[in-house]
């Protein structure tokens, strides 16, 4: 019988710029789910956060923070259109197109299946604001 769970983790990030291991904290909603075999999105809900699956190694890390600026510099901020509203994060909205939405991760025993090394996160490229991830999980 297919059964879904659907969960929000909730992110009040103090930078402006931060990844975050959320690999545990998805790890426990499967276990809470009791799905055995099925699918797990991890889906970030602003249009200036990512998800993605990665290394958990600080010096890619830190240079993802150095292409990431380098393809989207956050200044001057008077380069992007979109500023012109009054918003000063279109770099967040560029960085995120690169990084990716969300992530789809197998179920396999009840767990999720990664290959090696592989961890989720949680990128925030405009933080200082509460944001959210939906994690929704399905299968049997």
């Amino acid at each position: 019988m297919m059964k879904s769970l659907t969960e929000h983790l909730w992110f009040d990030i103090q930078n402006r710029r931060a990844f975050i291991n959320i690999t545990e904290q998805v790890s426990e909603l499967v276990t809470k789910s009791e799905i055995k075999e099925g699918l797990c999105l991890v889906n970030a809900m602003h249009i200036s956060a990512s998800v993605f699956i990665n290394d958990d190694e600080p010096g890619l890390h830190e240079d993802y923070e150095v292409w990431l600026e380098r393809l989207a510099p956050h200044s001057p901020t008077a380069q992007y259109r979109h500023n012109d509203t009054g918003e000063d994060n279109a770099d967040a909205h560029m960085k995120r197109q690169i990084m990716g939405r969300e992530v789809v991760v197998a179920v396999t025993a009840g767990q999720l299946d990664f290959g090696p090394w592989e961890q989720i996160f949680y990128g925030e490229f405009d933080g200082r604001r509460r944001k959210r991830v939906m994690v929704k999980i399905i299968g049997e």
